[in-house]
């Protein structure tokens, strides 16, 4: 199991040849025909470009006659006025609402989804007490009408007692 120290050596000495032949291969892909890497290249074309490029004073009022030439002058501030003109112009305005709903504006109170929920429970419970309302209004008059047929009965016995 143990791998004697001297070929671990040898293992690492062939990836590091193996690490330094890649870079090479890397390098010499990025030459470029000239031999030379393209980082160097950008680096001169860059220095070129800086030569060329006209030096402009915004800023600096120079005192320096050949400077003064660089100068750029002032620039004046655009009108914003015409901008904000032609604006307003190209963008039509959609009508004001003269009629204003106040059910639409107000806001739902926090419990309207509850409510919603159990409407349909409730009326099923509101059918069955209506039920239940109805079958106690019935027992109370079929026992209010045995109390006034033993009311009737009563008075028709005496009623006869005293005949």
């Amino acid at each position: 199991m143990e791998k004697p120290v001297g070929s671990l050596q040898e293992q690492a000495l062939k990836r590091k040849e193996r690490l330094k032949a890649l870079r090479d291969r890397q390098l010499q892909g990025q030459a470029s025909e000239d031999g030379e890497p393209e980082r160097k290249r950008a680096l001169e074309d860059s220095e070129t470009e800086d030569r060329h490029r006209e030096l402009k004073l915004r800023n600096y009022t120079p005192e320096d006659e050949e400077l003064k030439e660089r100068q750029v002058p002032k620039a004046k501030p655009a009108s914003v006025e015409d901008k904000v003109k032609d604006q307003l112009e190209a963008a039509d305005p959609e009508p004001v609402i003269e009629e204003v709903d106040l059910a639409n504006l107000a806001p739902r109170k926090p419990d309207w989804d509850l409510k919603r929920d159990v409407a349909k429970k409730l009326e099923k419970l509101e059918r069955r007490t209506q039920k239940a309302i109805a079958e106690l209004i019935r027992e109370r008059l079929k026992g209010s009408e045995e109390e006034l047929a033993g009311v009737v009965g009563a008075v028709g016995i005496e009623e006869g007692d005293s005949d």
